[in-house]
C-alpha cells in the first residue's frame, strides 16, 4: 500500500533552508497566513512550516494548523513551480474552522502556482 503523506524530499528540514528564505525572497499573505518563496534547483515545490507560540499557546491548535496546511501542500504541490516556501501563521488562524484555513490556503496557493522562471534570468516572475 502507497503512503499518502508528504515525503521528506517536499519538506523544507535544514535550517540554512530556512535561513536563505529570511534573506532572499518574495512574499505574499492572506489574512491567516504569510508565504515566503524562493526558486529552487530541485524541480519540485517543497514546503516549511513555521507556526510560533504567538499565534497559540496550545500546542493541539498549533498542531492542528500544522496538519491542515501540509494536508493542503501535499494535494496541490505536484502543480506548484520548483520553489521552496515556507508558511508562517498568523494569531487569526487559530479561532477558525478548518475548512476556513484550507480555503485560505488554497487561494494562496492560486497566487504561487502563475509563478514562472525567467531562464535569462534565472529568477522567477509574476
Amino acid at each position: 500500500m502507497r503512503a499518502t503523506g508528504l515525503p521528506r524530499e517536499a519538506r523544507l528540514c535544514r535550517a540554512g533552508d530556512f535561513a536563505a528564505l529570511r534573506q532572499a525572497s518574495g512574499r505574499f499573505g492572506g489574512r491567516c497566513f504569510s508565504v515566503r518563496y524562493r526558486q529552487n534547483e530541485l524541480g519540485h515545490a517543497r514546503m516549511g512550516l513555521a507556526i510560533s507560540k504567538r499565534v497559540s499557546k496550545r500546542a493541539v491548535e498549533r498542531n492542528r494548523i500544522k496538519r491542515l496546511a501540509r494536508e493542503s501542500f501535499r494535494r496541490i504541490r505536484h502543480d506548484l513551480p520548483a520553489v521552496d516556501l515556507v508558511l508562517m501563521a498568523r494569531e487569526q488562524a487559530a479561532g477558525l474552522p478548518g475548512a476556513e484555513l484550507l480555503a485560505e490556503l488554497d487561494a494562496l496557493w492560486r497566487k504561487l502556482a502563475p509563478l514562472k522562471r525567467d531562464p535569462s534570468a534565472g529568477t522567477i516572475e509574476r
